[in-house]
């Protein structure tokens, strides 16, 4: 997170990073898999993950309990070839992903996890200092993008940047007490926060950042918002107070002593080159964005193919696209004013959540219904049952549904190309598999397209240079 907005603030400004070459800690990039994805077409790829270990300078500012490096919060920075927009993706903590063989502390490598903890990858080998290779390897099998460079940034780092800039200007939609803190506690206790504007700095900046309950839902999906609009706001401040040496030298040495780099970035000659490469990047060129999501349980699952198209997108080093507000994607009325076409059955799949289906195998194709309802239940549709068709002569997938369910059904449709769209008088939404998808599975659900960006992604983007006030319960 630090050396994100300290990369962006700072970049132009060469000298100070020459007098800070002792202060910057590498990892070793032993950990690093052989098997990496390509490079991508444009842009760069920064990891950033922030530390909340109790090790070291963290112990008396509220790390995790133990000396295990923990991630409390990660992003992955892309910055763009033409060296003025910039997208930083959160990942919740709590996503559960694949964990590929990584590097433990007496050389030997880990076995591979499935449907893990995101945060985990960071705490395999127990050690205090994390595993930051093994969250990079992770990042890379996740999205299928070659990290650039890797970053980690503890909770003393963070605190004294803070502290150095001034206060950072925040927002709170009320006031905020100790038990919103620590939900253990058995009365209300003092007043943290005030409601509305205000600046804070060090142990404040940490809490405000940590905070979870008190606030919007009280998830950590909400948390990730305000994360994202604190750094958002701490970016302006440090753009506001000008890019001089005399701001500039101590901004740098709090960044810089507390931070671990992958060896890439580990000289001030390379971290200055980084930043000569981002020194066009304004404000409301910079975006923030969340991993699309669904709860899976008490977890987070990655919804797809929304994510396959965002990574597809930073790949190709394309921008996101940001939908016009009123205007929303499946909508029988979008395509009044924008020239958007109504959404067809062969347009690229969405993510069904909040959608019930029930899958009939129309053909004599054996576990063809449970094979559909496996991956619309990875694309985030729920299914009521599978059953065989009393029909079993279908040329075509039927999507049959309700009075009133006619966006929910086209979204349904982008999955199953070619697909016919009947109205019955009965609620819910029903598929009838075809001999065409039995013919070729692999060009529908099991492996849609994924669209040229996920619009949904760009429409919820939080730019750098917005209102703090806005949106006080960020989730």
């Amino acid at each position: 997170m630090v050396v994100s907005v300290v990369v962006l603030a700072t970049a132009g400004v060469g000298w100070i990073w020459l007098k800070l070459s002792g202060d910057i800690n590498t990892f070793s990039s032993d950990g690093i898999s052989g098997e990496r994805p390509d490079a991508s077409s444009g842009g760069q790829n920064v990891l950033v993950i922030g530390s909340d270990s109790r090790a070291g300078a963290n112990k008396g500012l509220g790390g995790g309990e133990g000396e295990v490096g923990r991630s409390d919060t990660a992003f992955l920075l892309h910055t763009y070839a033409d060296g003025e927009h910039a997208v930083a993706v959160s990942v919740p903590r709590d996503t559960l992903v694949d964990i590929p063989r990584c590097k433990l502390p007496d050389g030997s490598w880990s076995e591979p996890r499935s449907n893990t903890m995101f945060n985990s990858a960071f705490s395999t080998g127990n050690t205090a200092e994390g595993n930051p290779a093994c969250t990079q390897n992770t990042i890379e099998k996740l999205t299928g993008l070659r990290v650039d460079h890797t970053v980690v940034v503890d909770f003393d780092g963070f605190s004294k940047l803070t502290s150095v800039v001034g206060g950072v200007e925040v927002c709170l939609p009320h006031a905020i007490y100790q038990n919103d803190l620590n939900p253990n506690r058995t009365t209300r206790g003092k007043r943290v926060f005030a409601g509305g504007p205000q600046k804070v700095s060090g142990q404040q900046a940490l809490d405000y950042v940590r905070i979870r309950h008190g606030i919007g839902d009280g998830s950590d999906i909400g948390r990730i918002k305000r994360q994202q609009a604190f750094v958002s706001s701490l970016i302006k401040k440090i753009r506001s107070d000008g890019l001089t040496p005399t701001h500039l030298l101590p901004l740098a040495e709090a960044a810089t002593s507390s931070m671990t780099v992958d060896p890439g970035l580990g000289t001030a000659n390379k971290m200055l080159s980084f930043a000569m490469s981002l020194k066009n990047v304004d404000l409301h060129n910079t975006k923030f964005v969340t991993v699309p999501w669904r709860y899976e349980g008490a977890r987070v699952a990655v919804v797809e193919p929304d994510a396959d198209a965002l990574w597809a997108t930073l790949k190709a080093d394309r921008p996101l696209d940001e939908k016009k507000e009123g205007k929303q994607s499946g909508s029988e009325d979008a395509d009044a004013e924008d020239g958007s076409a109504d959404p067809s059955p062969s347009a690229a799949p969405t993510s069904g959540e909040g959608i019930t289906v029930t899958v009939h195998n129309g053909t004599t194709s054996t576990g063809l219904a449970a094979q559909a309802a496996k991956t619309l239940r990875a694309g985030g549709f729920t299914v009521a049952g599978t059953a065989t068709a009393p029909d079993q002569d279908h040329p075509t997938s039927v999507i049959e549904y309700g009075p009133g369910q006619k966006n929910e059904a086209q979204t349904t449709a982008r999955w199953f190309p070619g697909a016919e769209l009947v109205q019955d008088t009965e609620p819910g939404i029903s598929v009838t598999l075809g001999r065409t998808y039995a013919e070729d599975p692999a060009a529908a659900p099991s492996s849609p397209a994924p669209a040229a960006s996920p619009s949904a992604v760009g429409a919820d983007a939080r730019s750098a240079d917005e209102d703090p006030c806005k949106d006080l319960s960020y989730g």
